[in-house]
């Protein structure tokens, strides 16, 4: 290998295969089991704003259908891995204490409706519930959005308290193919094949509606990212081995300040 400037000169596609390569042999999961996972998720999304009440669930749904998922009794900032639950569709306590958060009635709708989807991450944060509150679009308007570039979905009504089953109906309609979702009068979801996803696009879309507040709040227009470049993005910041390292690294910092979260 040189320790020089040859490299410079190597074509795109040469440089972002050497990268991706580089990604798929270097990045490694943090080693955390499932339930620590979704604590840890629950921990950072605390953190980050996210849970001001109890509204918000995670879920990550087995092969045999049944999901855990954070119980009722528990907000996101004091969810630990043992005192999660695991339900069957109905929200019938299979495994663990205490009952699961009844609002995540609606999960079970998006998995019947979409067979892909291993987790759902629901929240009411404060930027995004803001977005939403006017029936605002998220505009691609920063790099750090482009994980977004047509990804959300948006749901124009709001059913009510979600104990019953219609909000899941029009929630598994409005999310479409997409996989993530801002509920007007309401929040967001962000699902996806594993909890880092889910969790990745979740936390994405909350810094995607900060910056596009702030960018108005200051009386300026958000100036969309082009089309083409933003799907190029998107390419690479959704890769699975970007979304482990992010989340890895988001889990890192949690576990820090929230070391009891493991048990």
């Amino acid at each position: 290998m040189t320790i020089g400037y040859e490299g410079l000169r190597e074509d795109s596609a040469t440089v972002v295969a050497r990268t991706y390569g580089d990604m798929e042999r270097q990045i490694v999961a943090g080693g955390f089991t499932l339930k620590e996972k979704i604590a840890l998720a629950c921990r950072f999304l605390a953190d980050e704003g996210h849970a001001m009440s109890l509204a918000g669930q995670i879920s990550v749904r087995n092969d045999d259908g049944s999901f855990w998922t954070t119980g009722f009794a528990h907000g996101f900032a004091d969810t630990t891995a043992g005192n999660l639950v695991r339900v069957n569709a109905n929200l019938e306590v299979l495994e663990g204490e205490g009952m699961a958060n009844p609002g995540a009635r609606f999960h079970s709708w998006i998995y019947a409706a979409r067979p892909d989807l291993r987790a759902i991450v629901h929240t009411h944060p404060p930027h995004a519930s803001a977005i939403a509150m006017a029936g605002e679009r998220l505009v691609i308007s920063h790099m750090d959005m482009a994980m977004l570039h047509d990804e959300i979905a948006y749901l124009d009504r709001w059913p009510g308290v979600p104990l019953a089953n219609e909000e899941g109906e029009i929630i598994s309609t409005a999310l479409g193919d997409r996989n993530a979702i801002l509920l007007v009068n309401h929040g967001a979801l962000a699902a996806g094949g594993t909890v880092e996803q889910a969790t990745f696009l979740l936390a994405s879309m909350e810094h995607a509606a900060r910056l596009q507040l702030l960018c108005r709040g200051a009386g300026y227009r958000p100036i969309a990212v082009a089309d083409d470049l933003a799907a190029d993005a998107k390419r690479f910041m959704t890769k699975p081995k970007f979304i482990q390292a992010t989340f890895d690294y988001w889990c890192r910092q949690t576990l820090r300040r929230h070391p009891e979260v493991l048990g």
